[in-house]
């Protein structure tokens, strides 16, 4: 009788480890499968995502230069008229993340800055310049710098970065869908993510 229920009691022992084992195994190949997952889904998220505006912008340059003791003066002058193509882009493949199997957390540790393209088109009118003062390079590098911070300042004025951060959150929301659904948690550094409004908030 008493190894009668020895042999139960092992062999019920032997069942319990079994199983426990059969179930961390189980449990071990779901993380696993879900890891892959996620970082399958992150390197399809890793792309360039590239919103376009397009600016017109009209400039005057003149130029006075004095001569002889300043009793004399020479001038030029020219219109600029400008078309310029603006792209705000982020490049998705520069993300960093870390991933936490055993927490099961995964860390976005590095979210690229917004890259700005300017493409000015120049065209130029009613250019008129005196012998002493003609045009040169410098006066074509000082236009172009003038350029670039007309068209910088009617960007900021735009809501072409909100919608380029709107492109970028709509990328960053098919991994805290993901995760999200796995009973993952996702967090951008220390803060932790909740909802899609939260998500939202993040300041990059």
């Amino acid at each position: 009788m008493y190894r009668f229920l020895a042999g139960i009691i092992i062999t019920l022992i032997i069942v319990g480890i079994v199983q426990y084992c059969t179930y961390r195994n189980d449990q071990k190949q779901e993380i696993n499968m879900n890891s892959a997952l996620i970082q399958q889904q992150i390197q399809q998220v890793g792309k360039l995502i590239v919103t376009e505006g397009h600016f017109s912008q009209v400039l005057s340059y003149r130029n006075t230069k004095k001569n002889y003791l300043d009793i004399f003066s020479a001038n030029k002058k020219a219109l600029v008229i400008i078309n310029a193509k603006v792209t705000i882009g982020y490049d998705l493949r520069k993300i960093k993340t870390q991933i936490d199997e055993t927490n099961q957390v995964v860390q976005l540790t590095y979210i690229p800055e917004p890259e700005v393209n300017i493409y000015p088109d120049l065209e130029y009118y009613d250019v008129s310049q005196d012998y002493l003062n003609q045009f040169g390079a410098e006066d074509y590098n000082k236009i172009k710098d003038r350029v670039t911070q007309l068209i910088g300042e009617k960007i900021d004025q735009s809501d072409l970065r909100e919608n380029a951060k709107g492109q970028l959150l709509g990328e960053l929301s098919k991994i805290y869908i993901l995760t999200h659904a796995m009973g993952w948690t996702l967090q951008y550094q220390e803060d932790t993510i909740r909802s899609y409004d939260e998500l939202e908030r993040l300041r990059f």
